[in-house]
């Protein structure tokens, strides 16, 4: 057995690609060696922004012996058939091959051994054409060279069982790269070549050569770094994980600064600092004890500056110049913003283009408005007018020059204009809140202005992408639609609202038939199909927190006594609770068990007789107490049940329907259905079918598994 080393060396690796290559050649070397035949032990697989680095342990020398065995024609087959046998196996007579007995008469066999090759002899070809074959998100050729890759590649470093793999790597052009046992260390500090024998040696010389190759000790080291740094002036660092993983792929030497930000540019607000210095610069934001921010930023250098070096001091000086010009900009942005109201700047919304088919920015927050203006009579505390006022303002910022430069800072931005404006704080929070949640780990509005505003944008892209039928498929979903409905299903479930979906919906696209866009709708079918949309998310949601699908789809089932489909999302969640607590008893696994017993026999006799068994029974065709009891049982479990449904009491319900579990067991032990009498076996079967009758109004429970 033997250890197999390969790197791979290029130049800059973005950081964003990083963990899905590291992944992906693990992946591919291994199924390139399943399909080679050859077994090995543990894989790890590291990434630097300059190599992409693979260690498999407990190969096999050579590869496991094959025997082959090909069936050939029968015996007495055509000349032609035997001849194409011979020649697809190299054979120069059918006497090299067996002949067998088969159930249909004797066939020609060939059995050939076929002897495994050193594994040194097999490799480089297997890492060749893996390498050949890598994807990446984005690619790239250079100079003469038909390899694609990341960046250039500069050196394949291959080792197996201590020694270099014999083989190239064509770039075509007639250029290689040669496989080696050699490679470099840090770009700067370090650039001089070493060779190695095995990973323990590779990875010593390596941190040797200042690289640490993986990448969760550079994660660690900055962390580690970073609140030491802070701590020493009773600071903290602003949490940033995917900053945090963006700047672990940028450096092979982390080693963490603390900067300090010009007083001159505290004044402005904290998310433009922040968002300066994250989305240009790549720094960590720092805060004091109070939660603000401090004068402070953490950056992440890839050179070795000890404390109080000439590097360090240089490092320092370069970086806070850098920022401060970044900052000056922002500042210029900041002053010229104010000095225009943004009720001067929706006009210009009309030269935003929202969707090609949907019309204009303007457009959209008219309809917005309208929409919310109506939603906040739905929603408690929420004041119409300055539900109107936050709609109109909503996408105001967006033709800032703030938001220009930094886009990420929508909404928030307004909300800071909105102050400067001396807009009502209602107002002002609802801008800024308007576009959450954005995912789930994003905080959901609760103020009530800002929830009208919110849910009505979510609404009408909604409403709109269905109208001219763009909506998600697989994976695909270019305009955030999933998310989208995401954020109105928290909006609505997270705020308690009761609120008929079906009725919303259909208003956001009446908009859009009466605006001049002028959109021919089938309303019915497209809100129906919305709201399945919002169920298939609703699902999702749900599963995440671990509440079983088959529960989630028999609540969804159940229709409404209209005959449309349930749009009170609160309603629903209680029923999946209350249905969920009910399975879980005693009384409600041994009722669903009997429940199914029923349905089976009804299904398999409905078949047989090519009839359905769903007319009321017939009382004075009961004989045996139970089926009598089982009768009145029903009776009363409907009535209570349908009662406790009205008042959307839905634990009851399930009280309800527990008391059926004693007389339908009962019937079952002390009935025959299946009787000479076809009066008799009739009404029993249609007892059964109550039991369906009974249950459907709760949940399907058709749908429930286990």
């Amino acid at each position: 057995m033997a250890e197999l080393l390969l790197e791979i060396l290029s130049e800059e690796i973005p950081a964003r690609m990083q963990g899905r290559a590291a992944d992906d050649l693990q992946r591919l070397v291994l199924d390139a060696l399943a399909k080679a035949g050859m077994e090995h032990g543990e894989a790890r697989s590291f990434v630097t922004p300059r190599r992409l680095a693979l260690v498999i342990e407990d190969l096999p020398e050579r590869q496991p012996d094959v025997t082959e065995e090909r069936k050939g024609p029968r015996v007495g087959a055509p000349e032609k058939a035997v001849e194409g046998f011979l020649r697809a196996n190299g054979l120069t007579s059918i006497d090299e091959a067996e002949v067998r007995e088969g159930p249909k008469g004797a066939s020609y066999f060939l059995t050939r051994h076929i002897p495994g090759k050193a594994s040194q002899d097999v490799l480089p070809e297997l890492l060749s054409g893996v390498v050949t074959a890598f994807v990446w998100p984005k690619s790239m050729r250079w100079g003469r060279h038909r390899q694609r890759w990341v960046r250039p590649l500069h050196g394949v470093l291959a080792v197996f069982g201590g020694r270099a793999l014999v083989g190239t790597l064509d770039l075509g052009a007639e250029r290689h790269l040669e496989f080696g046992n050699s490679t470099v260390g840090h770009r700067f500090l370090a650039p001089e070549s070493f060779e190695t024998s095995d990973f323990a040696d590779y990875e010593r010389k390596l941190r040797a050569a200042k690289v640490m190759l993986d990448p969760a000790e550079r994660r660690e080291a900055v962390e580690a770094e970073s609140k030491e740094l802070v701590a020493s002036e009773g600071l903290a660092i602003k949490a940033d994980g995917g900053l945090l993983s963006e700047v672990v792929g940028l450096v092979e030497w982390p080693k963490v600064l603390m900067g300090t930000i010009s007083e001159t540019f505290m004044d402005l607000p904290p998310e433009v600092l922040s968002t300066a210095m994250r989305a240009h610069q790549k720094y960590f934001s720092v805060e004091r004890e109070d939660g603000q921010l401090a004068n402070r930023f953490l950056l992440v250098s890839n050179m070795d500056a000890t404390a109080g070096s000439d590097l360090e001091r240089n490092i320092l000086s370069g970086n806070e110049r850098v920022l401060s010009a970044r900052l000056s900009d922002a500042r210029f942005f900041w002053d010229q913003d104010r000095a225009s109201s943004l009720a001067s700047r929706v006009p210009a919304l009309d030269d935003i283009v929202f969707h090609a088919k949907l019309g204009t920015l303007a457009e959209k927050v008219s309809r917005i408005q309208s929409l919310a203006v109506s939603l906040s009579d739905r929603i408690a505390g929420a004041d119409r007018d300055r539900v109107r006022s936050a709609a109109r303002l909503s996408k105001a910022d967006l033709v800032t020059e703030m938001v220009g430069e930094f886009p990420e800072l929508q909404g928030t931005m307004g909300r800071y204009y909105a102050i400067n404006d001396g807009e009502h704080p209602e107002v002002c929070d609802a801008i800024a809140e308007h576009y959450a949640p954005q995912g789930p780990g994003d905080d959901c509005p609760s103020a009530p202005v800002s929830v009208a505003v919110a849910l009505a944008d979510k609404v009408d892209t909604l409403a709109g992408f269905w109208a001219i039928d763009e909506k998600p498929t697989g994976s695909k979903d270019p305009f955030a639609l999933r998310r989208a409905a995401l954020g109105v299903i928290r909006l609505v479930v997270e705020n308690g609202l009761r609120m008929p979906l079906a009725d919303v919906f259909r208003q956001a696209q009446q908009a859009y038939t009466e605006s001049a866009l002028k959109l021919s709708l089938d309303s019915d079918a497209l809100v129906e199909d919305l709201l399945s949309f919002l169920a298939e998310r609703m699902k999702v949601a749900l599963r995440d927190k671990g509440v079983r699908h088959d529960l989630i789809s028999s609540v969804f089932a159940v229709r409404r006594d209209d005959g449309q489909p349930e749009d009170d999302l609160v309603r629903l969640l209680a029923r999946v609770d209350a249905l969920q607590g009910f399975i879980e008893s005693d009384d409600g696994a041994n009722l669903l068990v009997a429940y199914r017993r029923a349905a089976n026999i009804v299904r398999i006799e409905s078949k047989k007789d090519k009839r359905a068994f769903d007319s009321s029974v017939d009382e004075a065709l009961l004989e045996d107490k139970t089926e009598k009891a089982l009768h009145q049982s029903l009776g009363a479990a409907q009535v209570s049940a349908s009662e406790a449904l009205q008042d959307e009491r839905y634990a009851e319900a399930m009280v309800a329907l527990a008391q059926l579990r004693g007389p339908v067991d009962a019937f079952f032990e002390a009935v025959m259905v299946n009787v000479e009498s076809t009066e008799l076996r009739e009404n029993r079967l249609r007892l059964l079918s109550a039991i369906d009758s009974t249950l459907s109004p709760v949940a399907d429970f058709s749908r429930i598994e286990g």
